[in-house]
This record gives C-alpha cells, structure tokens and sequence, in this order.
C-alpha cells in the first residue's frame, strides 16, 4: 500500500482529485492521498487492475464506476441525537411554535447529508415523541446523501448494537420504545417511525429535488468539506428548499458568518431563512 501511495503523485494525482470535485463536489488536499489510496486499493483487485493510473484511467472512460467511487470516497459519520443543544431546540421550542401556527399542516423536514440515518431516525423519533402529545400532529422526514452504500442502510431502519450504544446510554427509554432486537442481534426501527422516513439519492450541489419545499433542513457537518464558492452554492440550493421563515440547522464546526446567504441568525448553528 504504501508504494501504491508513493506512485500517487504529480498529474495522477491531481486527476484523482479533479475526479472527487467533480463527482462530489468535495474539495481534498493532496495530504488525503493515502487514505484514498486505501479506499481506492480494493477496487484495483476487483477490476484486475495495477495501478492507481489505471483505475484513474478507468474511471475517466465511463460511467460505470462513478458510483463506487463516490462511494469510496465520502466520509459518512453520523450519530444519534448529535449534539444536545440542537435535539433540546428542535423538541422543546421548534416543535410546539410551528404546531402551533400550522395545526394542520404536515411537517416536512430534510435531513440533507443523512449518511446510514441515524439522524434521520433521531428526527423521527422525536416527532413521535411530540406526537404522542399531541395526535393531531403529522410530520414527514426525507433523508439524502449523495453515498449509495449508506443510503441502502438508512432505508433499512437496521442498526447493529455498537451503533445504538451511545443512545441506549442517554435514552434507554427511546431504545426500549422504538427499536426491536432481531434474530441476528440487530436492532430494526419500529414501523411507526419508518412510516414517516423516506430517502434518495443526491447531491447538494445540484438543485434540490423539484416540487419538494421544506420547513426545517438539518445540514450538519457537511460545509466543512466544501469551499468557500461551493459553501456558498450548496447553502443557495438549501434557500431555494426552505419555505418561507424556515429553519436551517449546521453542525457543530459551522457558521455562516462569512456568506452571503440570506439566512438570518438565530442561536448557534440555527439560521432562519430571511
């Protein structure tokens, strides 16, 4: 691996980086090449390939591999709940200030990097909380990620132990309420939730998917894989998303303080759509 690694460099490797912008949108520093020749490595033996030029090669001259690169090549970190402040906004004041201007409208949300929907399940979890609460409410949660491989495990509504670790030790009660434990020890969401989540293929930095407004849209730690210009692009597309006065959420690492995106300030990593 490592002398796949030392032959990554010069023109092939800008190649390969000129292909990760492309397909993904995703601005990488040559200090990433050994981890993408890492992830690149297995897909040489597949293809019965020799080289890192050959896959670039093989890559450039159809559409075949494209989604497997993409998949290869994004990160995909997620957790349950993330980030407290953000979960405590969303179920404490958010939720009962948009039922109670909109009782009987459905709340649509967008979970916009969604990854293997950990948030996605998170957001669906909470409506049924609130739901509970009030029956009348009725909500939809649309999760999208540009990663085929995670997108195939959100929709799933399948998660192994280690992953519900952290969620048993915060919300054990969520746990017992939402999830059944499977044969094979997995744990599989409850149909009531899943009902309400749907997911599809996409990228943020094309247009979002048309017809499709939202309320609220939860972007959480994805800008900082993008650069300024194309920050700016993927926040344009987020705007044209949002209904009028709707919520947008980032993660903890970001702000909008040096764009020009018609956002307006709420709290930290809560924007309004001006």
């Amino acid at each position: 691996m490592a002398e796949a690694a030392k032959k990554l460099e010069g023109a092939a490797l800008t190649r390969l980086l000129s292909l990760v912008k492309t397909h993904t949108g995703i601005t990488m520093e040559e200090r990433k090449r050994d981890m993408l020749t890492a992830r690149i490595k297995p897909r040489l033996r597949i293809l019965g390939l020799e080289s890192m030029e050959d896959y670039i090669d093989h890559l450039e001259q159809g559409k075949v591999e494209i989604q497997d690169f993409v998949n290869l090549v994004t990160t995909n970190e997620t957790h349950f709940f993330r980030t407290q402040a953000v979960w405590d906004y969303f179920q404490n004041e958010y939720l009962p200030e948009w039922y109670k201007k909109n009782p009987d409208t459905i709340l649509r949300i967008w979970s916009a990097a969604a990854s293997t929907g950990e948030e996605a399940h998170s957001l669906g979890m909470a409506c049924e909380e609130f739901r509970f609460k009030h029956p009348s409410f009725k909500y939809k949660v649309m999760g999208s990620d540009i990663d085929t491989e995670v997108l195939a495990k959100a929709r799933s509504g399948v998660f192994r132990d280690r992953t519900l670790d952290e969620l048993k030790n915060r919300h054990p009660t969520l746990v017992e309420k939402y999830f059944r434990e499977q044969a094979d020890g997995t744990f599989r969401i409850s149909p009531v939730v899943s009902a309400n989540l749907e997911f599809f293929q996409h990228n943020l930095h094309k247009a979002p998917p048309k017809g499709l407004m939202f309320d609220i849209v939860f972007l959480r730690n994805v800008l900082i894989y993008f650069n300024d210009q194309d920050q700016e692009l993927v926040l344009s597309n987020m705007h044209r998303a949002l209904k009028p006065e709707g919520m947008l959420i980032l993660g903890e690492s970001e702000s909008l303080a040096r764009h020009k995106a018609q956002f307006t300030f709420k709290k930290p990593l809560i924007y309004m759509k001006g």
